[in-house]
């Protein structure tokens, strides 16, 4: 067999993510969710724990309407018409009514002219980014953006690229002067929320400057954010980074399947470049869409949050990371301030990170560690993520589970 040669690359790998503790390591599968009762949120069922019932607190469906049963109901109805899956990419046959009744929500819902869908956030940003990019061409790029970016950059090959350090709008401003003259166009990219830490990018402050250095540039500087983690649940409606920071950047990527509890990804800005990026954008034009399904679902779930509804589950998780943050200051745990529902519980240790997760579990709570190469070293955390099924007393039992781990001798 021709992999036999290079099994042993593959086991060396392995190990050595064994040895530092990161490796990922077997897949807990879920076998069902049960409903909320009582005073405490739905739990989860996982293969091979029997009837043993687990508080899911890594889960990216913020505001809890992958299980609401209007989004539920409209999947159903859709795939009755159209059927499951959409048989052919979009430029074939592969369009339905759905798809297209849903890029015109989402780009009314952000105020844009257009908007365009793909299988996922991270397809998105690796289709849109490398259509901005020339031979001549610098991306400068946040130090704690996503991989997606990352990868979309290599992919791209710019002319050159910067990292400017997180948050760091002086070190932006430095890392732009020093190419004037040596580039046509700049590229600016940063996450929204940032999914490891629920710290966010100064959109407004960003959007200004590079707005004030365009000239400099014969084809100017083009803002884009990732704000997969922050469009549904972040800003007073839901709207994202952009409305909680009173920023705009040219060309927003969002997800269906986070705050929205569906799946896939979209792109929404200038109609041209939605065109453009129809007859471009190879994960667009060779990959099916999201399921007509999906897509009615995802139509569904903003119908609510822009509803009566969606000001209640916004308001309700709000208080809820209020009352769990206050219990974590009480227990002297630290964590990083913000407003998004990702609550980071820094340990800066990888082997106490993982004594946690496991304490956790044994407690009938599912949470992630982060630890390095995922986060920098110094940053290894359990991150947190709260929705609004999520109950004060569920919030309880997690807190009592982590005064138990600060017990332990």
């Amino acid at each position: 067999m021709s992999l036999e040669k290079i099994r042993p690359q593959f086991a060396d790998t392995l190990a050595a993510l064994d040895k530092q503790a990161t490796r990922k390591g077997h897949e807990r599968a879920l076998t069902a969710i049960r409903p909320a009762r009582a005073d405490f949120g739905p739990r989860c069922l996982l293969v091979g724990y029997g009837d043993r019932e687990f508080l899911r607190l890594n889960s990216n469906s913020y505001l809890g309407l992958s299980l609401h049963p209007e989004v539920i109901g409209a999947a159903e109805e859709a795939a009755r018409r159209f059927g499951a899956g959409p048989g052919a990419v979009r430029f074939i046959s592969g369009t339905c009514l759905s798809h297209t009744e849903l890029e015109e929500k989402l780009a009314r819902f952000h105020d844009r002219e257009a908007g365009m869908l793909m299988s996922s956030a991270y397809a998105t940003v690796m289709g849109v980014l490398p259509q901005l990019i020339t031979e001549e061409t610098l991306v400068v790029s946040d130090a704690l953006n996503h991989n997606c970016i990352i990868n979309a950059i290599r992919l791209a090959k710019p002319a050159a690229k910067a990292i400017y350090r997180h948050l760091d709008m002086a070190d932006l401003t430095v890392k732009l002067a020093e190419f004037r003259g040596k580039v046509r166009r700049v590229v600016v990219v940063t996450d929204g929320v940032f999914s490891m830490r629920g710290d966010h990018a100064p959109l407004a402050e960003l959007s200004s400057l590079c707005a004030e250095l365009e000239d400099s540039f014969p084809e100017g500087i083009i803002t884009v954010a990732d704000d997969s983690h922050g469009v549904g649940v972040f800003g007073p409606s839901g709207r994202g980074c952009e409305e909680y920071t009173r920023g705009r950047v040219d060309i927003l990527i969002g997800t269906l399947g986070k705050a929205f509890g569906v799946n896939g990804g979209y792109m929404v800005g200038d109609a041209l470049f939605r065109d453009y990026l129809r007859e471009t954008a190879p994960f667009y034009i060779y990959s099916n869409p999201i399921t007509p399904a999906e897509a009615a679902a995802a139509g569904k779930a903003l119908d609510i949050l822009t509803g009566s509804e969606g000001g209640f589950l916004l308001e309700k998780l709000r208080g809820l990371r209020k009352f769990f943050t206050d219990g974590l200051t009480a227990l002297d745990y630290a964590s990083i301030n913000g407003d998004h529902p990702i609550v980071p519980l820094m340990l800066r240790d990888t082997a106490k990170t993982t004594q946690l997760v496991n304490h956790l579990f044994a407690h009938d709570i599912l949470a992630t560690g982060l630890c390095y190469p995922v986060v920098p070293k110094g940053d290894e955390e359990i991150r947190f993520q709260l929705n609004a099924s999520h109950t004060t007393k569920d919030l309880e039992c997690v807190l009592a589970a982590l005064q138990s781990f600060r017990d332990t001798p």
